[in-house]
């Protein structure tokens, strides 16, 4: 099984447009350190999930039939852009898999062309795509979104975006079922009080200490956090690191 983080930024993504502080300027000058909006792939065999599509050459990355369906966490610009375009396409349709969102975002339901959003999910009724085991979690944002704890040949992850904090039945779910791998939000620099929608990092770490999982990579990172990384380069809790595009995890050694 091979995770491959495609995105790990905020909305706005680094480098912020127009800004010039020291993570921007330096995701300029390095490749490496560029975010772009927070996604994933699962591959196991022949089967390739997506998780989230906001990238704007998701259908370059994916052309039609190469992949077998799309985890949505939920429908805010960022993480359903890549969708736009792709939906005027020939050829097979796409699985969907998101929140029941009456919503949605702007017309995407209501001409999806040859996307299928008939799979909403349920929090807690887990489903298979292949041999894939996945579960949907219920997290806290400004409006439903899901995270999916994936189990794959006894390796288990969880990918948790967006969110401030977790719901008690989805910690208690985590702290069950420990997660080998987890992907977890952290937009903010450390804060005494709790942000909106979002993980600061003494929130993260506070997260990873209770679910304890075996590695933790901090995912949606904001240019904020970036420049107060570059400020104080002290190591995090053992296992937490930020998580980086193109960062791949292959289970269990």
């Amino acid at each position: 099984m091979k995770f491959t983080v495609l995105g790990s930024g905020a909305v706005g993504g680094v480098p912020l447009y127009g800004c010039d502080c020291p993570a921007c300027q330096r995701s300029r000058a390095v490749s490496s350190y560029i975010r772009r909006p927070a996604s994933a792939l699962i591959e196991h065999g022949n089967t390739r999930i997506a998780l989230d599509a906001g990238l704007a050459d998701f259908g370059t990355r994916f052309p039609s039939g190469s992949l077998d369906a799309v985890l949505l966490t939920h429908y805010h610009m960022d993480h359903v852009a890549g969708l736009f375009e792709i939906r005027w396409g020939k050829g097979a349709s796409l699985a969907i898999h998101g929140p029941v969102d009456e919503h949605g975002c702007d017309d995407l339901h209501t001409h999806p062309g040859i996307l299928d959003f008939s799979a909403t999910l349920e929090a807690f009724q887990c489903f298979e795509i292949s041999d894939i085991r996945i579960t949907p979690l219920p997290l806290i944002h400004s409006r439903p979104t899901l995270g999916y704890f994936i189990e794959v040949d006894g390796a288990r992850i969880a990918y948790l975006t967006d969110t401030v904090d977790l719901p008690a039945a989805t910690l208690a779910f985590l702290q069950t079922h420990r997660p080998d791998l987890m992907l977890l939000d952290c937009s903010h620099p450390p804060s005494d009080t709790p942000r909106r929608n979002h993980n600061d990092l003494n929130l993260a770490l506070s997260l990873h200490q209770k679910i304890a999982p075996l590695e933790t990579w901090l995912t949606h990172i904001s240019h904020d956090l970036d420049a107060w990384l570059m400020a104080h380069p002290e190591p995090l809790s053992r296992g937490v690191s930020i998580a980086q595009d193109g960062q791949v995890w292959r289970g269990l050694v």
